[in-house]
C-alpha cells in the first residue's frame, strides 16, 4: 500500500468516527513525508498537498502541519462530512423486499459480513446455489442489516437486465451527482464513477450471474472500500470467495410457514406441516409460495394443500401464480427453467436419465452403469460443466450426487414429453437389475454396506417402473431388496418387500404362475423367521402345489418348498412331519446337483438340526460334519454359512456334553458372525445366547450372564419386544438365574418366556413344555410342590404329543415328575 492509499485509509475511518489519536500523528507523517501528487475528497472538500511542507484542504493552503493543527482542521470537515451524510441518508437502489419475516439465515448473514469485512483490495463474494433457493433475498436483507457499514453507497445491479456498466453509470448520475462525459465510452464512464465515487465503504450487489467474464471488466478497481456481493446459480472461479447456500433446515422451514400462514393453524396440524416442508424439500420459494397460498385459503387444510400438490407436482397453482410483493416473481418451475434453458442437449439427456433415479443419493459408478453410450470422461464433463456449475445436481459426497426433488420433479416434467423416453426407462431399470441380481441368499456385511446406496434405486424400479422389467426380470428387483434386509436381520422390510413381490407377480401373471410360487415362498420365509408360523404354513403349501403344477417333478424350486416346509415343521415342535420334508428335499437336491453343492450342504445341515433335536447325537454329528467340509470347500473359510456350520456343531456337542469341544467352535462362528455381519445381527445373538447356555452347563455363571444379556440388546433391537427368540433367551437367562441360587431374579423371566412362546409358537410347542418344565423346577425349589407338579404333567403331555417316547427332553421331565412326587410323599 502507497502513502496516499494509507492516506485515504485513515481519512475513511476519520469520516466513519472510527479513527484514532495514532491515526491523526500518522496522517501528519503521511501528508509532511509524501512525494506523490493526489489529493482524496473528504466530505465535499478535497484533501490535497503541493510539496512536503504544504498542505492543501479546501480552497486553504497550510505550512509545517502537526498533528494537532491537523486534528483541529479536520473536526470541522468531519463535522460537516457526518451532518451532510445523515442529511442525504446513505445512497441506495436496492428493491422492496417481499419477505413477511425473514428467517433462518442468521448464520450465513454473519459469515457473509465476514468475508466481506477481510481488508483486500476488492473483498468479492459470492452467494451461489440452485434456483428459489433464497440468493437474492439473502443478498437483500445483508444490505438491509448492514447498510450503515457502507456510507458510500449499496449499487443493486441486475446481471440479468441492462449492460452493468450503464446500470453503474445510471446509479452514479442519479444518486451521487456524478456527471461522466458522455463522450467516452460505457467503460470509461465507469472508470470515471469509480474515481470519483463518494468517500467511505461501498456495497455493489451484482444479481444473478450468469456469465462473469460479462462483469468482470466493470468491477471497482483496486481499493479495499468496495466490497462486490454477486448471486448466481453457478459455480464461479476460485479466486472468488463463494458462500454456497442450502435449503432451510426444518426448523426454519417450519417457522417460515408459520410466519406466512398463521401459527395456530400450524400449530393444528402440525405432522402434516413437517410431511408438507419435506415434500417442497425445504426450498424457500416453495415455502413462500404455499404459505402464501395457503394464506389466502383460510379454508384449505395442510392436508389438503398436500393431496394437491402429490396430484398436481408443480404445475399446482400455488408453486405457479407468486405474489405481486414477492422479491422473485417466479414460480419454481419458472425459477428452474431460468437454468434449465442453458443446457446443451447431452446435458438435457442427462438430467432425464438422474430423474428416474430414487429420490436418494446417487453413486456415479449406478449412472455409468446406466449410460453405457456415453464415454464416462464425456459423462462426467457433462456433469461437471452442465449441472454441478448449475446447481442443478448436488454434490453429496465422494462420487455420490443427488437431486433436490423439486428439480426431480422439474425434470421428469420435461422427460415426459421426451421421444424416447420409454426406451430409456428400459435402459436404466436393465442397467439398475445388474446391482439386484448380485445380492446373494447371505451376504456379508462388505457386501451389504456396497450395496446399500443402490437399494433406493432398486425399489425405485420395484415401486415405480416394474412395468418396464420383462418376465424373467420381474423377481430380481424384489428379491434383491429382501436378501438385503433379510442379511442385516431387518426382517419386517423383508416382509414387506415379500408382499409387494407377490402383488406384483399376481398382477402380471394371475394367481397362478411359478413366479407366484416363488413370491409365495417368499413370503412364507419372512413369516416363518418372524415366527409368525400360522401365517407361514398355508402359503408354503399353496407354493408347492403351484410348483407341481407347472414345474417338472423334480426341480429345484419343488426341492426349496420341501425344505421350507421342514423348517417350518421343525420350528414348530413337529420334528416327525419336519424328518420327511427334509429327506425329499436332499434326494431331490442330489439328483439335481450330484453329491456335492451348497444346498446339498444346506439339506444336510437342516436334517442334523433336526437330529439333534431329536436326541440323535451321533447322526446329527456326522451330517453336521459332512456339510461343514462341503461348505469349506464350496464357500471358502469365511462365509456366513460355514459360520453357521461352527455353531450348529458346537451345539450338537453341547448336548452331549462335550463342552471342550464345542467352545472353540462357538468361538470361530463368533469371529466369522462379527466379521461377516457385523455387531448388530440375529445370528451374532444366536452365538452369543449359545455361549452363555455353553458356560451355563459347566456352571460359570458370572460368564453366561453378559452373553445372554448382549443377546437379548441385539434381538429386541431387531425383532421389538416379542419373537420366539427372544422367549428363548430369556429362559435360558432365568435358568442362570435359577442356578446360581437367584431365584426371585429368574421366576419373572421364566413366566415370561412361558407366555411368549404360547402366543408365539401355540400352547403345544415342545418350547412351550421346556418353558413349563423349568419353571417347575424353580417352584419345587421353592417347595411349591403343587403348582410344579401341574406344570411337570401339562409339559409331559404335550412332550407326548410331539416328540418319540425315547426323546431325552421327554424322558428327563418324566423322570422330574416322579422325584417331586417322591418329594411331596416325603413332606
Amino acid at each position: 500500500m502507497d502513502n496516499l492509499e494509507k492516506i485515504k485509509a485513515i481519512l475513511d475511518r476519520m469520516a466513519e468516527g472510527q479513527h484514532s489519536d495514532t491515526d491523526v500523528e500518522n496522517l501528519g507523517q503521511l501528508l509532511n513525508t509524501s512525494s506523490s501528487e493526489g489529493s482524496i475528497q473528504l466530505g465535499k472538500n478535497i484533501v490535497g498537498k503541493i510539496d512536503g511542507q504544504e498542505i492543501q484542504i479546501g480552497d486553504r493552503i497550510y505550512q509545517g502541519v502537526d498533528a494537532e493543527a491537523i486534528k483541529e482542521i479536520l473536526q470541522g470537515i468531519l463535522q460537516a462530512s457526518q451532518l451532510d451524510l445523515q442529511l442525504t441518508g446513505i445512497p441506495d437502489n436496492l428493491p422492496r423486499s417481499g419477505v413477511v419475516e425473514f428467517i433462518g439465515r442468521e448464520q450465513e448473514l454473519a459469515t457473509l459480513h465476514q468475508q466481506l469485512q477481510e481488508n483486500e483490495q476488492v473483498a468479492v463474494s459470492a452467494l451461489t446455489g440452485m434456483g428459489g433457493v433464497g440468493k437474492t433475498e439473502l443478498a437483500l436483507q445483508y444490505a438491509l442489516k448492514y447498510k450503515q457499514t457502507y456510507p458510500g453507497g449499496i449499487c443493486w445491479l441486475q446481471a440479468r437486465s441492462v449492460d452493468i456498466g450503464t446500470q453503474i453509470v445510471q446509479f452514479a448520475r442519479s444518486r451521487l451527482q456524478l456527471n461522466p462525459s458522455e463522450e467516452l465510452d460505457v467503460s470509461a464512464q465507469v472508470g470515471f464513477c469509480w474515481s470519483h465515487w463518494r468517500l467511505g465503504k461501498v456495497l455493489v450487489v451484482i444479481d444473478d450471474v450468469l456469465d462473469y467474464k460479462l462483469i468482470r471488466a466493470y468491477l471497482p478497481p483496486s481499493d479495499s472500500r468496495f466490497k462486490v456481493l454477486i448471486t448466481s446459480r453457478l459455480r464461479l472461479g476460485a479466486s472468488i470467495k463463494q458462500l454456497e447456500i442450502d435449503v432451510l433446515e426444518e426448523s426454519s422451514a417450519i417457522a417460515l410457514l408459520v410466519s406466512l400462514a398463521g401459527s395456530a393453524r400450524i400449530e393444528q396440524e402440525f405432522e402434516q406441516a413437517k410431511q408438507l416442508c419435506k415434500w417442497l424439500g425445504y426450498l424457500p420459494l416453495a415455502m413462500e409460495l404455499v404459505g402464501r397460498y395457503l394464506n389466502r385459503s383460510p379454508h384449505l387444510s395442510i392436508a389438503q394443500m398436500q393431496q394437491r400438490l402429490e396430484k398436481k407436482r408443480l404445475e399446482e397453482r400455488s408453486l405457479r401464480k407468486p405474489d405481486d410483493d414477492m422479491t422473485l416473481s417466479l414460480g419454481v418451475a419458472a425459477a428452474f427453467e431460468l437454468s434449465w434453458e442453458t443446457l446443451d442437449e447431452d446435458a438435457k439427456e442427462l438430467s432425464y436419465l438422474l430423474s428416474l433415479f430414487a429420490l436418494a443419493p446417487i453413486p456415479w459408478t449406478l449412472v455409468e452403469q446406466v449410460a453405457t453410450d456415453y464415454d464416462p470422461d464425456d459423462l462426467e464433463e457433462i456433469r461437471d460443466d452442465n449441472l454441478l456449475n448449475l446447481h442443478l445436481l448436488q454434490r453429496k459426497g465422494k462420487d455420490i450426487y443427488q437431486l433436490h426433488q423439486l428439480i426431480r420433479e422439474f425434470m421428469q416434467g420435461k422427460y415426459t414429453a421426451l421421444v424416447q423416453s420409454e426406451d430409456l426407462k428400459q435402459i436404466f431399470c436393465r442397467g439398475i437389475m445388474v446391482i439386484a441380481q448380485q445380492v446373494p441368499e447371505s451376504p456379508t456385511r462388505e457386501l451389504l454396506l456396497e450395496l446399500e446406496l443402490a437399494m433406493p434405486h432398486i425399489a425405485e424400479i420395484a415401486t415405480s417402473l416394474c412395468n418396464y422389467l420383462n418376465d424373467e426380470e420381474l423377481l430380481d428387483p424384489f428379491r434383491g431388496l429382501s436378501r438385503f434386509y433379510e442379511g442385516q436381520g431387518f426382517y419386517v422390510q423383508q416382509e414387506i418387500w415379500c408382499h409387494r413381490c407377490l402383488e406384483a407377480t399376481e398382477k402380471r401373471f394371475g394367481n397362478e404362475h411359478p413366479s407366484v410360487a416363488t413370491s409365495l415362498n417368499g413370503l412364507a420365509s419372512a413369516y416363518r423367521i418372524q415366527g409368525k408360523y400360522l401365517k407361514a404354513k398355508p402359503l408354503y403349501e399353496k407354493a408347492l402345489a403351484m410348483r407341481y403344477k407347472f414345474l417338472a417333478e423334480e426341480h429345484p424350486d419343488i426341492a426349496d418348498s420341501f425344505n421350507s416346509l421342514g423348517l417350518l415343521l421343525k420350528a414348530q415342535g413337529k420334528y416327525a412331519k419336519a424328518e420327511p420334508m427334509y429327506l425329499q428335499a436332499l434326494a431331490m437336491r442330489r439328483k439335481l446337483f450330484g453329491e456335492e453343492h451348497p444346498e446339498i450342504a444346506e439339506s444336510l445341515n437342516n436334517l442334523a438340526l433336526l437330529y439333534r433335536d431329536q436326541g440323535r447325537y451321533q447322526e446329527a454329528e456326522l451330517l453336521f460334519l459332512q456339510a461343514l467340509e462341503m461348505r469349506q470347500k464350496l464357500l471358502g473359510e469365511t462365509h456366513p454359512r460355514v459360520a453357521s456350520s461352527f455353531n450348529s456343531l458346537a451345539s450338537c456337542y453341547d448336548a452331549q456334553k462335550r463342552y471342550e469341544e464345542s467352545e472353540p467352535l462357538y468361538f470361530k462362528a463368533l469371529q466369522l458372525r462379527k466379521q461377516l455381519q457385523g455387531e448388530e445381527h440375529p445370528n451374532l445373538a444366536t452365538v452369543l445366547n449359545n455361549i452363555g447356555q455353553n458356560y451355563a452347563y459347566q456352571r460359570r455363571y458370572e460368564e453366561a450372564e453378559p452373553m445372554f444379556l448382549e443377546a437379548l440388546e441385539i434381538q429386541k433391537r431387531v425383532f421389538g419386544e416379542e419373537h420366539p427368540d427372544i422367549a428363548f433367551v430369556l429362559n435360558n437367562l432365568a435358568s442362570v438365574y435359577s442356578d446360581d441360587g437367584k431365584l426371585a431374579d429368574a421366576e419373572p423371566l421364566y413366566k415370561a418366556a412361558l407366555d411368549m412362546r404360547k402366543r408365539l409358537l401355540g400352547a403345544n410347542h415342545p418350547n412351550v413344555a421346556i418353558s413349563m418344565n423349568n419353571l417347575a423346577r424353580l417352584y419345587r425349589d421353592q417347595k411349591r410342590y403343587t403348582e410344579a407338579e401341574l406344570l411337570y404333567i401339562n409339559a409331559i403331555e404335550v412332550l407326548n404329543s410331539q416328540l418319540n417316547s425315547d426323546h431325552p427332553t421327554l424322558i428327563r421331565v418324566k423322570s422330574n415328575l416322579e422325584e417331586i412326587r417322591i418329594e411331596m410323599n416325603a413332606n
